[in-house]
């Protein structure tokens, strides 16, 4: 007969895989009482569960350290959830713990991851429905409980960081019976108001005590409201759906007024820098436009009409004593050719053939007796000596014989 024989490793792998396809063991919350816990340096944490029937070892590796939020000891009634799986080198079984709660926290807090899931499909934390806080609100609502350090915490800084900002307060009921549907009114009752941003929120506690900001009512009445919600609710660790819902959550609610206030003073001084800025800038663009002023004046200066004017007016000057040099000068070589052709014609002017003792003499017709054959007896003749001319008549003509 044949028989089969299985190695360890098989039989633990087997084991294994049918821890691993059973869906409860997968994700299971175990209550219990914490016992050998240990801190490993390399960030993983070993402890046990027990009860008085029996014990589980556990353990919370480093990578999911975010799912604790305190720090266990001996004797910590906790929930936790996790897997069950076979550790093969040892044979054993243990839970491999993903999120650690104090005991009380458990059922609630799956009621709040399967809200947060189906509020999350249906798309309400999604970022582009997120409406953006005004920079400069001028009217700010808050629902919170009316008494407490939350509402005082946010009236010291309001007052501080504007003392002109309006706070306009809905008494909420912030936990018990009645407390989502007191946190819903106050949150239309302020939209209708006309605020411009509001804060929704109280001061911290244990999931029991918060448990209204995780309600779906308070979710919708954030989501749908048309003025920025910030919500503030508990301190740093704690996160309710209402911090998901809204448009900026701030871990307290000292936190949400100073992200809801702007700080008047800073406001002062940046104006008083953009101030001195603008006048520094203005006198820059003032000195550059009189520095381009002076050089267009001085550009304008050597063109302007009245210069040309000048100019064309010396140069018309300095032409004409041009002109009248060279008149001058022509007038001088014309007097001095003249006086030339004055002594040239001196020497053949019959006046001073004249003054040498020669005369001139006209017939009748005016014309010059050059022989004696231009007159007869008794013509009337005409003398021209230097000082006059004589009157003469012809009383004999007698002819020369030269030779």
């Amino acid at each position: 007969m044949t028989r089969n024989v299985y190695t360890v490793k098989q039989v633990n792998a087997y084991i294994k895989n049918m821890f691993t396809q059973d869906y409860m063991l997968n994700r299971i919350y175990v209550k219990g009482e914490v016992s050998n816990c240990k801190y490993h340096t390399s960030g993983h944490i070993y402890f046990s569960l027990k009860d008085e029937s029996g014990t589980i070892a556990c353990v919370m590796f480093a990578g999911q350290r975010g799912g604790l939020s305190f720090r266990m000891s001996e004797g910590q009634q906790i929930v936790v959830l996790g897997s069950v799986n076979v550790y093969e080198r040892s044979g054993s079984y243990q839970l491999y713990a993903k999120e650690i709660r104090l005991d009380g926290d458990g059922l609630l807090y799956e009621r709040f991851q399967m809200l947060k899931k189906e509020l999350e499909e249906m798309g309400m934390f999604a970022p582009e429905y997120k409406k953006p806080i005004p920079s400069f609100a001028s009217r700010i609502g808050v629902v919170t409980a009316p008494t407490g350090a939350a509402v005082r915490d946010i009236m010291n800084i309001a007052g501080r960081r504007n003392p002109y900002v309006q706070l306009i307060l809905y008494p909420a009921q912030v936990q018990g019976e009645g407390a989502k549907e007191s946190i819903v009114r106050g949150i239309r009752m302020l939209e209708a108001y006309g605020v411009d941003v509001m804060i929704v929120g109280r001061g911290g506690g244990s999931i029991e005590d918060l448990w209204a900001f995780n309600e779906e009512e308070v979710a919708r009445a954030i989501f749908e409201c048309s003025v920025p919600v910030i919500s503030a609710v508990g301190h740093e660790t704690d996160t309710t759906i209402a911090d998901y819902a809204a448009d900026l959550r701030a871990p307290t609610p000292s936190a949400a007024a100073e992200l809801a206030v702007y700080d008047y003073r800073q406001v002062q001084m940046g104006m008083q820098e953009y101030r001195l800025r603008m006048n520094r800038l203005l006198n820059q663009k003032i000195q550059v436009a009189r520095l381009k002023l002076r050089e267009y004046h001085t550009r304008l200066k050597y063109l302007h009409p009245r210069l040309k004017l000048q100019e064309q007016q010396q140069r018309l000057s300095e032409m004409e004593d041009r002109m009248k040099m060279l008149m001058e000068g022509k007038v001088r070589d014309a007097r001095h050719r003249m006086a030339l052709y004055v002594e040239v014609m001196k020497g053949l002017s019959p006046l001073q053939k004249l003054s040498h003792g020669y005369a001139y003499v006209e017939g009748r017709d005016k014309k010059a007796i050059k022989s004696i054959r231009q007159v007869r007896n008794q013509d009337r003749l005409s003398i021209y000596v230097t000082d006059g001319i004589l009157q003469a008549t012809v009383e004999d003509v007698k002819e020369e014989q030269h030779g």
